[in-house]
């Protein structure tokens, strides 16, 4: 599943493509929602936003009825598609929801979770009501993350599994847990209560900067200064994309130590047992 940083890249690309634009059709898969094609046909579309992993388009209101918005969630296999309003890409993928303007269209496939929402009813979206700080996407300081941390029903959770936990902090997937705890030197079994106040501030500042990191450099968590230089030695994009996730029995760039790779929460972890500590 894309984490923060693809899915606003991605949502981006989409408010180029219809944003500020009028819609000259709209196509909604589900039935409930046919009757609503006509209802937002002719509209502008205000914007589209990223909540997370989710995709928000807003609809303007018009003199007979008010504003919407589209939620969408990629999920596992969802896939939005730009290109032109009369030529649909060729794929085996259904297509589920779409935005067809006068020189662009944006197009969901394979989605299966799109609502029709009224923009002020949004946080009633039972996935967006429970989502964290979202630094990508909102103002969100080290004060607000270091307030997030000791909260009760985070604070006895190890940080390995608790990173997933879209609650906790929003956007953070499998790859950004391994570089923000990599970053931060602390090691994935720590709990927010075992960490001193020193720990946390690093913890806070290591999120901040992977997230926005890895969306201003297409992926990258790896340093700019660095991957500029892996690249000249002729790493490939693979190679020199992160500091230790998928990098399992390679060297540490800051100490040369084996990387290790374990499971946490079911899914892959990658840490330096050196920087980071060995897990308990």
């Amino acid at each position: 599943m894309p984490e923060g940083p693809e899915i606003r890249r991605m949502v981006d690309d989409i408010d180029k493509a219809v944003g500020g634009k009028t819609a000259q059709s709209v196509f909604f898969a589900f039935e409930h929602l046919k009757t609503f094609e006509n209802a937002l046909r002719g509209r502008r579309v205000e914007r589209v936003e990223a909540r997370s992993k989710a995709v928000l388009v807003f609809f303007e209101a018009t003199d007979e009825d008010g504003p919407w918005c589209v939620y969408s969630h990629n999920q596992l296999y969802g896939k939005w598609r730009i290109g032109r309003p009369d030529a649909e890409p060729r794929t085996n993928r259904q297509l589920r929801f779409a935005i067809v303007g006068q020189k662009k269209a944006a197009r969901l496939y394979s989605a299966s979770d799109i609502q029709l929402v009224r923009p002020d009813e949004l946080n009633e979206v039972p996935y967006l009501s429970r989502l964290g700080p979202d630094p990508l996407n909102q103002t969100v300081g080290i004060d607000q993350l270091l307030a997030v941390f000791v909260e009760k029903r985070f604070r006895g959770r190890n940080l390995g599994g608790l990173l997933l936990d879209q609650g906790f902090v929003a956007g953070i997937g499998n790859y950004l847990r391994s570089e923000i705890l990599f970053e931060a030197g602390i090691s994935p079994r720590a709990r927010p209560r075992d960490l001193d106040a020193d720990r946390r501030s690093r913890l806070a500042e290591a999120i901040l900067t992977l997230v926005q990191r890895t969306y201003r450099l297409k992926g990258v968590t790896n340093p700019p200064e660095r991957a500029e230089r892996l690249k000249q030695e002729g790493w490939t994009f693979g190679q020199r994309r992160h500091m230790v996730f998928n990098r399992d029995g390679e060297r540490c760039h800051d100490c040369a130590s084996p990387l290790v790779k374990t499971l946490m929460a079911s899914r892959r972890l990658y840490y330096c047992p050196v920087c980071q500590g060995v897990p308990a």
